[in-house]
């Protein structure tokens, strides 16, 4: 197994026992003080674990190898696992907007504030060092699973803030009502995160493009590796996890042989998987009646 994958699979595995973790010190801030609010933040916590342990299973699968049924791989089993906590925390913002409700018809004091935000600010601390973690390592390798894990702990950890400002608030003012109140914002957040992580994933599986910066790159690259190639047209990129595929058709003169032209397919690919991690490269070979004038000119072989 690559190294890279090896580091995104460990990060995934050590997502589950953490998530756990931060769910008990939030059940226990939710325990010592009644607060309906940080209650909806422990409630959020148990998506995170279900998220985590999907994440890991999702990358096991994605890095499996191809085989005969999927000869291009298992990458995009990734994006289910970013569907599913999209969905998870959609589901918990509705047992968020339930727990609300009824404590603005049944307002009641918090007790020990003091002892449950402070339990609740570290969990947010554990969370915030964990999400910046996942962020950083799956933007570097292309994994759709841990991006979705960071951003959505990164929401929590905005939510956790949000709760504890909230109830200084709510406590320095003598408002019980405030405290079912900020649960309801934290549900409209929980929502907006929900929605953007299943966008986000729905795309990637709809083959979108990658970005544009890497794709004028791949165009630079052809441009300065082709030589002896006369055009390079419908040039074409997809994402699938952290696997991105190019594909393009390459004009060369008609009267070249098979040995050259193939020369500058391996030279081409080469150029192509060293400047751009986890990348795939399809070339089919055109005589040269087959330029078109929207393509990439290249200069005469």
């Amino acid at each position: 197994m690559p190294q890279a994958s090896k580091i995104v699979r460990r990060l995934a595995f050590w997502s589950i026992p953490l998530a756990l973790g931060v769910m008990g010190l939030k059940f226990v801030a939710w325990y010592v003080t009644g607060s309906i609010a940080l209650y909806s933040d422990a409630l959020e916590s148990i998506v995170n674990v279900i998220a985590a342990l999907a994440a890991f299973i999702a990358i096991g699968y994605a890095q499996k190898p191809a085989d005969t049924d999927h000869p291009y791989g298992h990458h995009k089993a990734e994006y289910f696992s970013a569907v599913l906590e999209g969905v998870l925390i959609v589901v918990a913002a509705l047992l968020i907007v339930n727990e609300a409700v009824g404590g603005l018809l049944t307002p009641k004091r918090i007790e020990a504030p003091v002892l449950g935000l402070a339990i609740n600010g570290l969990a947010a601390v554990i969370n915030a060092v964990w999400a910046a973690a996942l962020l950083r390592i799956g933007r570097r390798h292309r994994s759709p699973a841990l991006q979705a894990d960071g951003h959505h702990i990164l929401s929590d950890v905005v939510t956790s803030v949000g709760v504890i400002l909230g109830l200084g608030l709510a406590l320095a003012f003598d408002q019980p009502r405030l405290d079912p109140l900020l649960a309801l914002i934290v549900a409209f957040n929980v929502l907006w995160q929900g929605w953007k992580v299943i966008a986000s994933s729905v795309d990637g599986l709809m083959d979108r493009a990658i970005d544009p910066v890497d794709e004028k790159r791949i165009q630079e690259i052809i441009k300065a590796e082709a030589d002896g190639a006369i055009e390079a047209h419908d040039i074409r990129t997809r994402m699938a996890g952290r696997v991105s595929f190019v594909e393009f058709h390459l004009v060369v003169d008609g009267s070249m042989s098979v040995e050259k032209s193939h020369r500058i397919c391996d030279r081409l690919e080469a150029a192509l998987t060293k400047e751009l991690e986890g990348v795939r490269v399809i070339i089919h070979v055109e005589p040269g009646h087959k330029a078109k004038d929207e393509g990439v000119r290249l200069g005469e072989a």
